[in-house]
């Protein structure tokens, strides 16, 4: 196998693997934007509910109902806490992607600068070695050429 082939092999799977990354990174950044959603959407909730029942606790309220609202804020604040640090996780997760993902993209540019190269060697040498055997055919050519000089002496 000829090491511009190699390169190629190498060139294709590294190819797979920065794919594989992409779709991983890319799966693990939804995950994350969705974690932020429904942390948002417990916020919102939160404050819709505190405001609803604030006003609710202006014109009356009872001691067992202050209670309850008291214990489902809690649970919220439990609850938003929790999606939180779930956020806070796939943040780190989508972190850790997108580095894999640029070191494997790194690595397939590299891969393929490299195969550049050897490539762009191998036409040279292909080059230098067809004008060689060009140059060695024009000399050859010249010598054996008949003169001048022998003709004139014949006549």
């Amino acid at each position: 196998m000829s090491s511009t082939q190699s390169l190629l092999t190498v060139l294709s799977h590294a190819e797979r693997e920065r794919d594989r990354a992409f779709v991983e990174a890319r799966r693990l950044a939804q995950t994350h934007q969705s974690a932020l959603h429904q942390v948002d959407q417990l916020m919102n909730y939160r404050r819709e509910y505190q405001q609803r029942w604030s006003e609710q606790f202006k014109r009356s309220g009872e001691i067992n109902i202050v209670q309850c609202y008291q214990r489902f804020m809690t649970r919220l604040d439990q609850a938003t806490a929790q999606q939180e640090r779930i956020v806070q996780h796939a943040a780190q997760h989508s972190k850790r992607a997108a580095d894999v993902l640029r070191q494997h993209e790194t690595y397939v540019l590299s891969v393929r600068k490299l195969l550049e190269r050897r490539t762009q060697k191998l036409r040279s040498e292909e080059a230098q070695r067809a004008q060689k055997q060009a140059d060695d055919q024009a000399s050859a050519a010249r010598r054996n050429r008949p003169t001048d000089s022998g003709l004139l002496s014949v006549i």
